[in-house]
């Protein structure tokens, strides 16, 4: 075991975390300094540290040479695997650790659509009471239990939405990169996610995304970006998909070509969507989501939790155990996947 590490976080770190870290290990020197860029800290003090936790301050390579591992406090670093930090250092991120809020999002979206909350809310507007016949044309519920539910992405977010789905009895597909690898070999808190690949009824190739697409009634987007996965949900996959359908996305917003999706939403090639991430975010003012009555906007929020401290520190604290133990680190960032 390593007997001294020097610990650099561009986080501010409540007192509690700033104790915990320091209790791992004897010799686990930290040094806080809230940052928002690299210029925010000197070279001085860059030159240090072994280990970076930060949300997304990077120094260059030369002015931080002792750097040996970078740990992320998201789950998104699309924008920063082409730093040039990446050719001297491991990077890992917090993927997993919110991934159970996330997933009561979209089990809400799911059940949101599922039993005409938004044909609801209308109603209500409106202060009106439909008759039966109408009733029964616009507010018979989808139930979960007679539904498929395609997950695209079953990585951490989507594991935990598949088992979250259990108890409901839809049928549930996932589509992922490698399917001769069904196991989860990242990290998963107690009672989370799918670690052994027991919650889907079928595993696609990404390859045969457009014949999973075509048999779903509910689509959740929980892909990372990468140069790949850009506009994956593009005016084709948007096509092969049910006009009853109903897409949820909680990955990144430009997962999504969102022309297309706003022209299917508008002749109702596609029944809905639930959106939280966005090309641009805050959402244009000028966007036609925003007024379509088929759509639900939340700000990017999927994510927050008054847990999330807890979770994000549960993690950098495993894996700073394993760094010092000299093991492999969770959610390690391949540059070249671009996750």
């Amino acid at each position: 075991m390593k007997e001294k590490i020097n610990i650099l976080s561009t986080i501010d770190l409540s007192e509690d975390a700033r104790a915990r870290i320091k209790g791992v290990a004897e010799h686990v020197k930290l040094t806080v300094i809230p940052a928002n860029n690299p210029g925010d800290i000197s070279e001085e003090s860059w030159q240090e540290p072994e280990v970076l936790l930060t949300q997304s301050v990077l120094p260059e390579p030369e002015i931080a040479q002792n750097l040996r591992w970078v740990q992320f406090h998201s789950a998104g670093i699309d924008s920063y695997v082409d730093h040039a930090l990446f050719s001297q250092v491991v990077a890992t991120s917090m993927s997993g650790a919110i991934a159970w809020q996330i997933g009561e999002y979209v089990l809400m979206a799911l059940l949101a659509f599922g039993q005409r909350l938004p044909k609801l809310m209308i109603h209500q507007r409106n202060k009106h009471w439909p008759k039966r016949k109408e009733k029964r044309q616009d507010l018979m519920p989808l139930e979960l239990r007679d539904s498929t539910v395609g997950i695209l992405g079953y990585g951490s977010l989507g594991r935990q939405v598949a088992r979250l789905l259990v108890p409901f009895g839809p049928t549930v597909l996932a589509a992922k990169k490698d399917v001769m690898h069904p196991e989860d070999d990242g990290y998963i808190r107690d009672g989370m996610g799918d670690p052994h690949g027991d919650f889907f009824d079928r595993l696609y190739p990404m390859e045969a995304l457009h014949s999973m697409l075509s048999e779903c009634d509910f689509v959740v987007l929980t892909l990372p970006l990468t140069e790949k996965t850009r506009g994956i949900i593009d005016e084709e996959a948007l096509e092969v998909m049910k006009p009853s359908a109903y897409l949820v996305n909680v990955g990144r917003g430009e997962l999504i070509d969102q022309d297309a999706l706003i022209t299917a939403l508008k002749i109702k090639g596609i029944a809905g969507a639930a959106l939280d991430v966005f090309e641009e975010e805050p959402l244009p003012e000028d966007s036609p989501l925003w007024a379509m009555e088929n759509v639900i906007i939340s700000p990017h929020v999927a994510g927050i939790s008054r847990h999330l401290e807890e979770e994000t520190l549960a993690l950098f604290i495993e894996n700073l155990n394993r760094y010092l133990s000299e093991l492999p680190l969770y959610n390690r960032i391949d540059a070249d996947k671009g996750y």
